[in-house]
């Protein structure tokens, strides 16, 4: 009679426990029950109701920018194309384009080209992507102070801007909450149940070896590149319409709370790990965090410190999760298995 030592299939609900992503949610439901118990206004539906009209430009470039990152790459010009949307929608305006679908068709072939520029020079020309893109964080505000100058587009139709902050009706939550609901069902089955995903996964961790399984890795990530250039076009068009002003400095700095929310999310930085769910959590972790700390009177410089922090806990918080979870594992017995032979 053999004994076959074998590994006890893990039970997904310990996975699910055992993961980054649990990680977030449980500090982002902490933040939530400690905020409410010690500073006025956070247990209001209206601090939600700001906080979410705050999260859903980072919520929106975060979602292809996990793609993007998952395959190793990244993309630090999302801010300056946002900036640059809005100044040419600000611009059309003034010149006499008022029709709102032209406007936000034109918004988002902008968007698109801008990341196909991106792609193309790291598909194509084969540079690396951090390089690609700081560059065109900056040449892309600087062709927004070319299109728009100083100068800031306020006089929108009262529709336009009432609309895109109108709360879904019998509640105080925006609408256009519904827009960032269906991109990021729409990106999570893509990455989660396609082959197309488990290629970005691939390419993430072997980029070689992904060409040679038959993935086109180039002609995929100038994809990513793409989507990413139009739905950063998107938030500007939110952004606009939110705060009824285009102007060239528009979400000056937002790359920053983006790659935040990436990173914190559980995205390795060296591409190959992570998904939605926690990337989702790691925006209304700090969007929550950021709000309730503003209404305690924190300084702008501590926040600022907080999200560095908290970008410093993202790239180091999954690999000790991951350790320790991977040294849990050694550690449990290994049951025997009695099997008789044949």
């Amino acid at each position: 009679m053999a004994r076959e030592h074998t590994l006890p299939n893990r039970p997904a609900w310990r996975s699910v426990l055992g993961s980054w992503d649990a990680v977030v949610i449980v500090a982002l439901v902490a933040v939530i029950v400690v905020g409410s118990l010690t500073i006025d206004g956070v247990s209001n539906p209206r601090f939600y109701r700001f906080l979410v009209l705050e999260a859903i430009p980072i919520a929106l470039i975060a979602l292809p920018l996990t793609l993007v990152v998952i395959t190793g790459e990244i993309d630090l010009s999302v801010a300056s194309i946002v900036g640059l949307t809005c100044a040419v929608l600000g611009q059309l305006w003034h010149l006499g384009v008022t029709s709102l679908p032209v406007l936000v068709v034109a918004s988002l072939a902008l968007g698109a080209l801008l990341g196909a520029v991106n792609g193309l020079f790291v598909t194509v020309f084969g540079l690396p992507s951090l390089a690609v893109t700081i560059g065109t964080l900056a040449l892309y505000r600087g062709l927004a102070y070319v299109v728009l100058g100083d100068r800031a587009v306020a006089d929108y139709p009262v529709e336009w801007t009432r609309q895109a902050i109108s709360p879904i009706p019998g509640t105080t939550i925006p609408w256009f909450v519904l827009v960032v609901a269906a991109l990021a069902v729409l990106f999570g089955a893509v990455l989660h149940y396609t082959p197309i995903g488990r290629g970005l996964y691939a390419m993430g961790n072997n980029a070689e070896a992904a060409t040679f399984s038959g993935i086109s890795v180039a002609r995929t990530k100038f994809w990513l590149f793409v989507a990413t250039g139009a739905v950063s076009a998107l938030a500007g068009v939110f952004w606009t319409f939110r705060f009824a002003s285009a102007r060239a400095d528009n979400a000056t700095g937002l790359e920053l709370s983006v790659v935040a929310a990436v990173l914190l999310g559980g995205v390795s930085i060296f591409g190959g790990r992570g998904g939605l769910v926690g990337v989702l959590a790691a925006v209304a972790l700090l969007g929550t965090l950021r709000n309730a700390l503003q209404l305690a009177d924190v300084p702008a410089n501590a926040l600022t410190i907080v999200t560095g922090s908290l970008l410093i806990l993202s790239v180091v918080g999954p690999n000790v999760v991951r350790l320790a979870r991977d040294r849990l594992s050694r550690r449990r017995p290994i049951p025997a298995v009695e099997r008789t032979p044949a």
